[in-house]
């Protein structure tokens, strides 16, 4: 039994504890918070406030960090130096540096380190990735990828409206299609963005060259109540590719129709991250756990790539 702590109990704490429940082999022992009104919604784990307390008083096989971006890469290395596995949310830090550190401490502790990068395992990102590996709709030729939606109403301390702690639409929004892009088909040749940052307002535009191919992208936090969107278009020669609100369909050059995976892309529940229904974020913990109980290198979220993103962001602050 894998025995899994969890720190940070706001909301993206959501779409792991649940899923850390779901595993029949996975024991979430305790989770931690500053906030001891956040304990309500996970009754039966142990409830601390401290951290460092928690480290001591259990003993874990997994620690997974749903903190502030500002704090991932501290409260990561802390809990590695005690030789506990550490998964994170994204991003991994705001700065380069903070990757390095954070993988040189697990290689000198010997655990493994991941960060929760989603749409690595987010079935309709797969699908578009192995419709790229296997040329089934020939060559890519374009690609848009959208994330939308209104700026963060709500916060602990307003740390999602503040650049120097969440690094704001970069960081926090654009990052995961962006992410996607350097998993699926590597770093891009070259790339070129257009930002409107004003107070209550983030919009960003990036298009990045593949070469063969190109990617334009789009991210917002608008100053409206606008409703969370994600979806993308890929077109291949034969085929586009698309997730849009109807679900994952693929439009191919004869004319036809089809949805190759089953279920819909919809609002899991009222949170305030709206965030949409799927898998993904057992996958990724379950993953992550596999790797702990078979003692397999995480292969699945490179440091290269992690680095690659970072690089990227930094030149959009």
């Amino acid at each position: 039994m894998l025995k899994v702590g969890v720190v940070g109990c706001g909301g993206i704490s959501g779409s792991h504890v649940p899923n850390w429940q779901r595993m029949d082999d996975v024991e979430v022992v305790a989770v931690c918070d500053i906030r001891p009104e956040m304990f309500q919604k996970y009754p039966g784990p142990a409830h601390y406030e401290d951290f460092d307390k928690m480290l001591d008083e259990n003993e874990f096989d997994i620690i997974d960090i749903c903190l502030p971006t500002y704090l991932h890469a501290q409260f990561a290395i802390k809990a590695m130096k005690k030789g506990i596995n550490v998964v994170s949310e994204k991003p991994i830090a705001l700065e380069e540096e903070d990757v390095i550190a954070i993988y040189e401490t697990a290689e000198k502790m010997n655990v493994k380190y991941m960060v929760a990068q989603c749409l690595r395992f987010w079935a309709e990102y797969e699908f578009v990735k192995s419709c790229y590996e296997s040329g089934v709709y020939g060559k890519l030729l374009t690609a848009n990828l959208w994330r939308l939606g209104g700026y963060p109403k709500r916060s602990f301390f307003d740390w999602y409206t503040k650049k120097e702690l969440s690094g704001l639409i970069p960081f926090d929004l654009h990052i995961h299609d962006l992410d996607f892009l350097v998993y699926a088909f590597g770093a891009p040749k070259s790339y070129v963005f257009n930002r409107k940052e004003l107070p209550g307002n983030d919009y960003l535009s990036a298009t990045y060259d593949y070469g063969d191919f190109f990617v334009n992208t789009e991210a917002s936090w608008y100053k409206a109540g606008y409703p969370f969107y994600m979806g993308f278009r890929f077109q291949f020669e034969q085929a586009v590719v698309a997730l849009e609100k109807d679900g994952l369909t693929v439009y191919d050059a004869n004319g036809n129709r089809s949805k190759p995976l089953s279920g819909e892309v919809g609002i899991a529940n009222e949170s305030d991250f709206d965030l949409p229904s799927g898998d993904a974020y057992f996958n990724e913990l379950r993953y992550f756990a596999n790797c702990v109980k078979e003692n397999r290198p995480v292969e699945k979220v490179t440091k290269e790539s992690l680095l690659t993103v970072l690089h990227i962001l930094n030149e959009m602050k």
